[in-house]
């Protein structure tokens, strides 16, 4: 089975900032003792946005919303002086390019070592018809896509997808706007900024949303043409003998730290993708009448020959910035205690696969510095909306002080994987904590 990579490659950096959430039975891990991060919610979840249940009749609901917005597209300034819809929301919309979000950055302060911080590119919904305007593209209502809502603002958010147009690109890159990649946003940002935290899930978000519309563009069942309901959240089959209905695409994964409790070892895998030093989790999907638990000890034991016994729940998050064939990944986190030692690695899922001591691991986490590359990326995305991309090797990031290459490094604390590394490392896993599936009061959740 495919195995499921969310760190640094070659090519782009795709780590992911993940906020450790750990169910235990009577106890909550506390603090680790080399990070200082205390969050909120993980990324790409904690969407300060994400639609509420709102009545039909809020004037911030989807159905709402979705009328006004088309009385809004059907005035023109310049030939009607009919007034707004009573009651209307203002709009802001996100553009995407190819899976890109627009995005502009800017520096708050005068030192010279301040670090820019990147924002999402919203704009009114007037000048999102005019841009488009000028390149020769309607704005129609179906082409929105409802992400939600601030009440206390009276604002109503929407996403399109303006791949089709490449003209947009300097018409927007003059007010230094820019189509970034969502994973360079995602390492660019700062995880102890709770404001950027809740953009990048914004994003993340509108992404999955806006793939899973490019993807459903046929009803699977009859082959017809599917058509946008519910402003956006859904489709449906616009055949009327079919009418079947379709909803936005979500696809389990399976992430998990192998523990060698025995010799105080864990597991880590490489693929031949990564970058050299870079060791991290195995993870793959989950199929179809598996549980969690069992798609664990699988996965284990196809890609690393190693048998799995007890399974322990660690957290999950949503990961929207896998391929485009795959809109949205739920990730489920866990500790996975080994029943047996000898490595046997499959070479189609993986490069190489190591025990690695916990001493190991605790050198490699205190060395590595994520909060550079995380400056430096951030640096980029700067460059990049002013018009001046200059590349950058993240992997160069992670060196020991002196500027030696560190021996190993992991994903940083944007990603789940960097967060069961670390846990372990730390601390002890206890070997009573909920296993997946198993009923727990909210009272044992604690946010790290």
């Amino acid at each position: 089975m495919l195995s499921v990579s969310l760190f640094f490659s070659s090519s782009s950096s795709s780590h992911l900032l993940f906020l450790s959430k750990t169910l235990t039975k009577r106890t909550c891990f506390s603090s680790l003792a080399t990070m200082s991060i205390n969050l909120n919610a993980h990324a790409f979840a904690g969407n300060p946005i994400r639609s509420k249940t709102l009545t039909a009749h809020d004037p911030l609901s989807p159905s709402s919303a979705f009328q006004s917005l088309k009385t809004h597209l059907l005035q023109n300034p310049e030939t009607t002086s009919l007034p707004p819809p009573p009651k209307s929301p203002l709009f802001k919309v996100l553009p995407f390019r190819k899976g890109r979000p627009l995005a502009s950055s800017s520096i708050t302060g005068n030192n010279d070592d301040d670090v820019p911080s990147w924002h999402l590119g919203w704009i009114s919904l007037p000048d999102c018809k005019y841009f488009l305007g000028k390149c020769g593209m309607d704005l129609t209502e179906d082409s929105l896509v409802y992400l939600g809502s601030k009440i206390e603002d009276d604002v109503v958010y929407w996403a399109v997808d303006v791949s089709g147009e490449s003209r947009l690109v300097p018409e927007l890159g003059s007010k230094q706007f820019c189509f970034v990649e969502l994973r360079t946003l995602m390492v660019a940002t700062d995880w102890s900024d709770s404001i950027a935290m809740g953009e990048l899930a914004i994003a993340g978000h509108a992404r999955a949303l806006l793939e899973w519309h490019n993807l459903s563009r046929f009803c699977g069942h009859c082959g017809e043409k599917t058509i946008p309901k519910e402003a956006g959240r859904r489709k449906q089959c616009s055949n009327e003998s079919c009418k079947k209905r379709i909803y936005p695409r979500v696809d389990p994964v399976v992430i998990m730290l192998v523990i060698d409790r025995e010799n105080d070892r864990a597991l880590l895998g490489r693929q031949s993708r990564f970058v050299p030093r870079m060791w991290s989790c195995l993870a793959g999907f989950i199929e179809p009448g598996e549980s969690l638990e069992e798609a664990v000890r699988r996965e284990t034991y196809e890609e690393a020959g190693i048998e799995v016994g007890e399974v322990v729940y660690h957290s999950s998050q949503p990961w929207p910035v896998g391929p485009s064939s795959i809109p949205c990944q739920l990730m489920v986190g866990f500790f996975a205690f080994a029943k047996s030692l000898e490595i046997n690695v499959d070479k189609e899922e993986l490069e190489d696969a190591q025990w690695h001591s916990r001493e190991d691991v605790r050198k490699a986490l205190a060395v590595a510095e994520y909060k550079k590359a995380q400056k430096t990326t951030a640096a980029k995305v700067d460059q990049m909306c002013k018009g001046v991309e200059k590349g950058q090797s993240l992997s160069a990031d992670f060196n020991v002080e002196s500027g030696e290459l560190a021996p190993m490094f992991f994903p940083g604390p944007f990603a789940i994987a960097h967060h069961l590394i670390s846990t372990w490392a730390n601390q002890d896993v206890p070997t009573d904590g909920v296993k997946a599936g198993s009923k727990q009061p909210s009272s044992s959740i604690l946010n790290l």
